[in-house]
């Protein structure tokens, strides 16, 4: 998926556009019953986000648990700008939480500062994630739970069958890999939180899969999926893997599968919940 919370030193897809910051909010909202159906912060006073981005999931955060303070951290300057302005035009969420620059790999944060940790959508764009992960562990007391929510580009599907999307979505992945990222790395958050120092680790499968039983949210979904692949187009074109040609291709069949009475979307990803001892 999609979004990205956080900047990295390598290229970021998506760009940081304000056209970018209000897809991600959208897709924060859009995302939100599925992504936060299982997540359970209760006994957490002093929650840490990482990749925090324009703040989209720190207000869910916020409105979901009332009684966290969410400490945000990200790389990108250009986020951390719109995270204070989408954060401060919400009075009502003054003085539960704070928003600092920073590297998930080198937090600048004593031991056991956090008793809650939440990734969404990061440790795609995150080179080293494993130090990542073991840098959240430092920061965590014991009996700290996390929740780790990741890409698992594989399960993309669009029926009926688009050739151009499909070339776009394998230089997409393509991309993402060449540039450090992992658009995979959702089934490898089991062996991750192991490798970070993590106990007790779970993981889920969540499913986005709209067809003929909800017509209206599989337009919405696949309507977003394009402003998703599309965010990256001018990257791609510059980088010589897709011509304008297949980009105008991805456009025209994703407007046909909107409006196909018999689409099919489906793309999956992975949940994790693990616990510091």
């Amino acid at each position: 998926m999609i979004d990205s919370c956080s900047a990295t030193d390598f290229p970021y897809l998506h760009g940081f556009s304000e056209t970018e910051q209000a897809r991600l909010v959208k897709q924060a909202r859009m995302a939100e019953p599925v992504v936060f159906r299982d997540i359970d912060y209760a006994g957490a006073k002093r929650l840490l986000e990482v990749g925090s981005g324009v703040g989209a999931q720190t207000e869910i955060l916020l409105r979901r648990f009332p009684d966290l303070h969410v400490t945000c951290v990200d790389l990108n300057p250009a986020q951390i700008g719109a995270a204070r302005a989408n954060l401060g035009a919400r009075p009502w969420l003054d003085g539960r939480y704070a928003i600092q620059q920073a590297d998930a790999t080198d937090l600048p944060f004593e031991p056991r500062s956090f008793d809650g940790a939440f990734l969404c959508w990061v440790l795609e764009h995150v080179p080293a994630p494993a130090r990542a992960l073991s840098e959240v562990r430092r920061v965590l007391q014991p009996g700290s739970v996390v929740y780790v929510t990741e890409v698992m580009n594989a399960s993309f599907l669009l029926d009926p069958y688009s050739p151009n999307t499909w070339r776009y979505w394998m230089a997409f992945n393509d991309f993402q890999i060449e540039s450090g990222g992992d658009p995979f790395v959702g089934a490898k958050l089991g062996n991750l939180l192991l490798a970070g120092g993590f106990h007790d680790v779970t993981t889920e499968v969540k499913t986005f899969h709209f067809d003929n039983r909800e017509p209206a949210r599989r337009k919405a979904m696949i309507a977003f999926w394009e402003e998703l692949l599309l965010s990256a187009a001018d990257q791609l074109v510059a980088a010589g893997k897709v011509t304008p040609e297949v980009v105008a291709g991805v456009r025209e069949e994703m407007r046909q599968v909107q409006n196909d009475p018999n689409a099919v979307f489906f793309f999956s990803f992975v949940q994790a919940r693990a616990v510091v001892y």
